[in-house]
């Protein structure tokens, strides 16, 4: 890359995009061009096409999606595969239009079959269905795995597709419906813990920056307890959906940024071609290689944020995939390997939240 080329960050300011956009700050990268979705509605075609034709990057790195936990994965399965579909056909084709040198999709591990052997290597994907929870969200992601494999067969493009592990860190969602199960795990847990300490002033300050379903820290405690009670924070438990047996894979979501970073300045599409007749499964895994449960998960959360009340486990409510462990193996033999494992991350997560949630 180009230190002087016009960079554009697609969702610049999520989880995602934000440690994409402080990474490339980080290395000397200072020719942004950045749009909010108040600015530039990915979805809307005519205004993407403008807006790379009145631009013309040189480096596109696509972060924006319509993305949640296995709550809004489940309620919203048409909005999930309409939009996602929406914006990375409008990016990738106006990248192609405009002479874009090198563009960098992400995606998810939830392309992979349920069934998929475990580490899941890039090689499995559409050998077998997918997770019913999130089936069209996945969907969509494959679409755009193919669409930049297409186009670089086609068209000699340089695009490369990316499917990071499950992410987590600064600017995460928190939101009890739509985040999903790490940061969604400790805030219920951080609350949890403050309705048994009867810590009002910490619960109202939690609510104001962030409300749930319009209830803030200004309503009464009736108001607040009834949200509470409805996501399963109670004075001494905490309901968490399944059995808790999932395994979960989890990446800092800094790493993320380094190892998409590395990948631009480093890897070309050509560095992803195997032998043979056909070029599929171009993609690359960017994981820990790692597992947890999500009963030790809480556990885990539970011992950092000193919460000593019970879990509650409901299994009427659906595990999702058991497993979704990555193989990074292509990645590690690409020159990069991750270094904060969980037991760090959260303690980095948890601080960071307390930090920003006044």
């Amino acid at each position: 890359m180009d230190k002087k080329g016009k960079i554009y960050v697609a969702g610049h300011t999520g989880l995602v995009g934000s440690a994409l956009l402080k990474n490339l700050q980080s290395k000397g990268y200072e020719n942004f061009v950045l749009k909010d979705i108040s600015e530039l509605d990915l979805r809307n075609q005519a205004d993407v096409f403008d807006f790379f034709e009145k631009e013309k990057p040189d480096y596109v790195i696509l972060a924006a999606a319509k993305v949640g936990g296995i709550i809004a994965n489940m309620t919203y399965r048409g909005q999930f595969i309409y939009e996602n579909l929406q914006i990375q056909n409008n990016v990738i084709h106006a990248s192609w239009l405009n002479g874009v040198k090198k563009l960098l999709f992400l995606g998810s591990t939830c392309i992979y079959p349920c069934d998929a052997p475990q580490p899941m290597p890039e090689n499995c994907l559409l050998t077998s269905p997918l997770e019913y929870t999130n089936e069209p969200y996945a969907i969509a992601k494959i679409a755009g795995i193919k669409m930049c494999e297409s186009y670089n067969i086609q068209y000699g493009t340089n695009f490369i597709a990316v499917m990071p592990t499950n992410l987590y860190g600064p600017n995460d969602n928190f939101d009890l419906e739509k985040s999903h199960v790490l940061p969604a795990l400790l805030r219920k847990i951080y609350l949890a813990k403050n309705v048994m300490n009867n810590d009002w002033n910490a619960i109202r300050k939690d609510f104001d920056r962030l409300p749930v379903e319009g209830v803030s820290g200004k309503d009464s405690e009736t108001a607040i307890l009834a949200k509470l009670t409805k996501y399963g924070i109670n004075g001494d438990s905490v309901e968490i959906w399944g059995t808790g047996n999932p395994m979960r894979e989890f990446l800092w979501s800094e790493e993320m940024a380094d190892a998409c970073i590395y990948i631009m300045e480093n890897v070309d599409f050509k560095d992803l071609i195997l032998k043979g007749n056909e070029i599929r499964n171009t993609h690359i895994n960017i994981g820990t290689g790692k597992e947890i449960s999500i009963a030790n998960l809480a556990k885990l959360i539970a011992k950092i944020t000193g919460y000593k009340g019970k879990f509650v486990f409901n299994t009427d409510k659906p595990d999702g995939t058991m497993r979704k462990l990555t193989d990074p193996s292509q990645l590690h033999r690409l020159g990069w390997k991750h270094q904060i494992d969980i037991e760090e991350g959260v303690v980095k997560l948890y601080e960071w939240y307390l930090k920003n949630k006044n």
